[in-house]
């Protein structure tokens, strides 16, 4: 039987399975492996609000193993550390539990069809310090390790006498993650003194968002950008543009100036980039940015048998752009891989992937939702805020539910955060 690995159950990922289990693996024409190195998937797109706590990843999150057991796929926990394109095997690392117990030594996995979906981490851009002394955003884990520390310094703040004392809160990377956090911040500091914190308020919360570039949100329309900041300004948030950092200290970022921009917790959400151990595996061609350089097809330009989607993979438009690494490409070349490899099973023809830009969203928690519809569809894009754009942008979270669990099980699973969001608490306190 034909065998297809997928490394990585980001987005693109969960859904690639998905999908070829319904097509391929249910009907006895493929075995299909997920690997992964945590055991429950979050879209990516809300593990700021996990940060922030306002959401809790055992309502919002999947499992994967009973998502796989009621697909019908295998599910491996493991890092993979090589590839042997001609051999066709993966390797992964030992596995031990969190007292250092050995629980599964060095595993390989043979493929007939390698798809990765590593996703992308932050760019740290190699800044001295940064490494050390910030909080990323990148995965399940980091989002919880932020928001333990978050939950500690709003303690620390709530037992201060003096309304002098504040939080600070520096975010270097004006984009959607470096913005929407913050306003998420704002929110969560005011609904803390309702959790047994009543000195706590928005008030005692100093936020910072520091951007290199002339303005927040380079990357989308300026005027989602002059809309978005107004409404961040207006929630008392410091928004540096035009700032460089040089170094990360202790308590503290230091501008290209010299100049030191204080605080109590350091978060660094300013560029991505395709994980390093990419380019250590020696078997890609790839971009500045680390992504594996593919072909129409989003076969690795190196390999035809190993696929590539989402973040980490480096798709040249015929404008001369990188596909972005959005949500929305991910779930476009899962879409077109899944086909493709449907195909080739088949003995089909594979199809050419292209980028379709649906537009761009910004969610301020509750104060505002900014962004423009339609992007490429359309010779100029639709601009929409308020209510509507909340609306599509809830949205896009359950087209991702709908493409993860089908629409029956994504409607209970929707109902049920719904309810959860009813009686549940607003604040997550562990």
């Amino acid at each position: 039987m034909l065998k297809i690995v997928v490394v990585g159950g980001g987005a693109g990922g969960l859904e690639l399975v998905s999908k070829l289990s319904k097509k391929l693996g249910k009907k006895g024409l493929a075995q299909i492996t997920l690997v992964d190195r945590n055991r429950t998937h979050l879209w990516k797109p809300l593990l700021h609000e996990v940060a922030a706590g306002v959401i809790d990843k055992n309502s919002d999150g999947v499992d994967y193993r009973m998502h796989a057991a009621r697909f019908g796929y295998s599910f491996q926990l493991g890092t993979m550390n090589s590839v042997d394109a001609e051999k066709k095997t993966i390797h992964l690392d030992a596995l031990y539990d969190d007292s250092g117990e050995l629980l599964l030594d060095e595993r390989s996995i043979s493929y007939d069809y390698l798809v990765l979906a590593v996703g992308s981490v932050s760019n740290d851009f190699g800044t001295p310090g940064v490494a050390q002394h910030s909080f990323f955003l990148d995965s399940l884990p980091q989002a919880e390790r932020f928001h333990k520390a978050l939950l500690n310094q709003l303690i620390r703040i709530n037992s201060q006498e003096s309304d002098a004392d504040n939080l600070k809160i520096a975010i270097v990377g004006g984009g959607a993650t470096g913005t929407e956090l913050a306003a998420q911040l704002h929110h969560v500091a005011n609904l803390a003194k309702h959790y047994g914190m009543p000195e706590m308020s928005a008030s005692r919360l100093q936020v910072s968002i520091i951007e290199a570039g002339d303005r927040i949100l380079p990357a989308l329309p300026e005027r989602i950008a002059v809309s978005a900041r107004s409404a961040l300004t207006k929630l008392g948030i410091e928004v540096l543009e035009r700032t460089r950092i040089s170094s990360a200290q202790k308590g503290a970022f230091i501008t290209s100036e010299d100049k030191p921009i204080e605080a109590d917790l350091l978060v660094w959400a300013a560029g991505v980039k395709a994980p390093d151990f990419i380019q250590e595996l020696n078997v890609f061609e790839t971009n500045r940015a680390q992504q594996i350089l593919v072909n129409s097809h989003l076969q690795s330009t190196t390999c035809e048998t190993i696929f590539v989607l989402g973040d980490c993979c480096g798709f040249m438009q015929e404008n001369g752009k990188w596909v972005p690494p959005r949500a929305q490409s991910a779930h476009q070349m899962a879409s077109t891989v899944a086909a493709n490899i449907t195909s080739i099973v088949r003995g089909g023809t594979m199809k050419d992937y292209k980028y379709v830009d649906y537009g761009s969203l910004v969610h301020l928690s509750k104060y505002s939702t900014v962004g423009s519809l339609m992007g490429s569809l359309a010779s100029s894009s639709m601009f929409i805020e308020g209510r509507l754009a909340k609306f599509v942008y809830i949205s896009l979270y359950n087209m991702h539910q709908f493409a993860v669990h089908g629409w029956f099980k994504a409607i209970l699973v929707l109902l049920s955060r719904k309810v959860s969001n009813i009686v549940g608490p607003k604040l997550k306190l562990h």
